[in-house]
């Protein structure tokens, strides 16, 4: 099939038709950057040519040398027989405008809590520049954290994960956005390093995906570290850790913010005197929650 495509597709519309068509024939699941075959084929078209990712019009009809014709059909290969999602193929991934570096080591930047940094929390950071101390619990490839200095630009912020690996991730994309002064990076099971320390804003994108989902998830999340998927039966493990200690590690006045998927019915079940505070965010109110230090239980 490889080399008859070598020799009946000569453009970069023939490829990028092509690929849609592989993808599609292939099952091939998307939810890690883009949700449909098109967006795929178009970006790791354009990133495997080197081309800019926000200008496909102009080289739509352009011809291609047969090492660029041999490169791309080799990332579409990967994508249907391997199953990688595009951001390991092409070791980046965006939020944004942001660009961060990933790779199996971390799962794939895809955090609501990264549109809520954009507008620097707004409304419920009246002033971002008072905010002093922010940590990014679970912050696996360092993104939030990254995000997180740039919306507020007095703070000193520290990104905590378990995994040594994802460290090593978060710290190059730390160093990637010149921030090592600003971001201090812990390797820690939850607050347990973070003994006497406190936070005007914590947010935690942590794993929050139940057993039963777990289980039925399509080959492309299986590539990602399981621990920063699962979180118990109910998918909420660490979410309770979090609510158990996060006022200790709060300014008296401080922020919690906290990503849990599908399952605000489950954490309002278990938590009915909370008063969560839902947050829009693109794909609705049902995913990030905020709550204030006065409100989490002693």
């Amino acid at each position: 099939m490889t080399h008859a495509a070598i020799g009946e597709l000569h453009t970069v519309r023939d490829y990028i038709r092509y690929a849609v068509s592989r993808f599609t024939a292939a099952g091939l699941f998307f939810g890690h950057g883009s949700d449909n075959a098109w967006d795929e084929a178009v970006y790791l078209t354009l990133h495997t040519l080197s081309l800019p990712l926000d200008r496909l019009e102009p080289f739509l009809d352009a011809r291609l040398l047969p090492e660029e014709r041999e490169r791309l059909l080799d990332i579409y290969r990967r994508r249907c027989e391997d199953r990688l999602p595009a951001a390991y193929l092409t070791n980046e991934a965006w939020l944004g405008e942001h660009r961060f570096y990933v790779d199996e080591r971390v799962i794939v930047p895809r955090s609501f809590i990264a549109e809520l940094l954009e507008e620097q929390l707004a409304p419920w950071v009246d002033d971002p520049w008072s905010v002093g101390s922010v940590l990014d619990l679970c912050t696996g490839s360092g993104c939030l954290a990254v995000l997180s200095a740039l919306a507020f630009p007095e703070s000193s912020v520290v990104a905590v994960d378990l995994s040594g690996e994802a460290i090593s991730v978060a710290e190059r994309n730390v160093a990637d956005y010149g921030l090592e002064e600003r971001i201090e990076i812990v390797q820690s099971d939850a607050f347990t390093k973070l003994e006497g320390r406190r936070f005007d804003v914590i947010i935690s994108n942590p794993p929050y995906v139940n057993a039963e989902s777990v289980a039925a998830l399509p080959p492309e999340y299986l590539h990602e570290p399981v621990m920063a998927l699962g979180s118990g039966h109910d998918g909420l493990d660490f979410t309770r850790i979090i609510l158990r200690e996060a006022k200790r590690h709060l300014t008296p006045n401080g922020l919690l913010v906290v990503e849990i998927g599908h399952n605000r019915e489950t954490v309002e079940a278990a938590y009915p005197d909370l008063p969560f505070i839902w947050l829009d965010t693109a794909a609705g109110s049902d995913y990030v929650f905020l709550l204030h230090a006065a409100d989490l239980p002693d």
